[in-house]
């Protein structure tokens, strides 16, 4: 336990001697003092008068459906429509760019760790391989979870207070981005290991990413497609995580409604848990 928890240890120390803990933590604080100074509101009535944003005056409108004409109309945005829109934004957001930033920032921790003698060092050093690279995957997901709290938790202590309304589902994100993040990160581990190649690594972790937001929109484009194409397109659907439709669930969560279906989260994990796993075995078995 103590060789473990000395190549957590050692991750930490990496990421804060590179300078990327503290860029990070740095870019995530300007964010929410930003939001914070920035946003105002004129609530009258449970709707918002006025909305100033860096200065600029805004009265924000949303539309809704006369329940006697059954016209739609527009009128005052409510400040609970308010607050489910700027979260779900929000924490759609930090989901989508904090994966991506946390993947380039812990980059060249994993090249470092790869690197030819320094692998070496490590591994003469009195640690099984299996908990050496344990280590230091938990390092970069205490660090990435860290940082995402940090983020999340401030947006929503300044909406919360700003607006008198607190919402404590919208902390559902934490966990969600964290996992997900864990899951892409494990393709990194993988082709790391597998090629040496981090920027192979990363490349291939942006792919599945970007493959995540064509795989979506499978209901429009599996009936456009052959017998064999609907094959190809729903095994890959199936095998590859589903990046992109985890932001429903996250939406949903925060909206209080209730989840449509966990398997685009359940069966990410699943990919992720395959990978970590080929990885410990490639790991285990190569001969630095």
């Amino acid at each position: 336990m103590r060789q473990f928890a000395g190549s957590i240890t050692l991750t930490f120390r990496e990421l804060w001697a590179m300078k990327i803990t503290l860029g990070l933590f740095i870019v995530t604080s300007i964010a929410w003092l930003m939001l914070s100074f920035a946003l105002n509101l004129d609530v009258v009535e449970g709707s918002i008068a006025a909305l100033r944003i860096l200065g600029i005056e805004a009265n924000p409108m949303e539309r809704v459906r006369d329940p006697e004409t059954g016209e739609w109309i527009r009128q005052a945005l409510t400040l609970d429509n308010f607050v489910l829109g700027v979260n779900q934004f929000v924490f759609g957001a930090s989901y989508i760019f904090g994966t991506l930033l946390g993947l380039f920032a812990t980059m060249p921790l994993v090249a470092g760790f790869l690197e030819r003698g320094r692998i070496d060092l490590l591994l003469s050093k009195p640690i099984s391989r299996s908990k050496l690279l344990a280590g230091h995957i938990a390092g970069v997901w205490a660090t990435v979870l860290v940082l995402i709290s940090y983020l999340i938790g401030a947006i929503w202590i300044v909406i919360s207070t700003k607006t008198g309304i607190w919402l404590p589902r919208f902390l559902l994100a934490i966990p969600i981005i964290s996992v997900m993040f864990a899951v892409v990160f494990s393709i990194v581990i993988l082709f790391g290991v597998a090629t040496r190649s981090p920027g192979f690594a990363l490349v291939m972790s942006y792919g599945c990413i970007f493959f995540s937001a064509i795989l979506a929109a499978r209901t429009q484009i599996v009936p456009q497609l052959s017998a064999l194409g609907r094959g190809v397109f729903l095994t890959l659907y199936h095998v590859l995580p589903n990046y992109m439709e985890v932001v429903g669930i996250m939406a949903q969560l925060g909206s209080g409604d209730a989840v449509e279906s966990w398997y685009p989260l359940i069966s990410s994990i699943l990919f992720g848990f395959v990978c970590y796993v080929c990885a410990f075995i490639i790991f285990h078995r190569r001969d630095f």
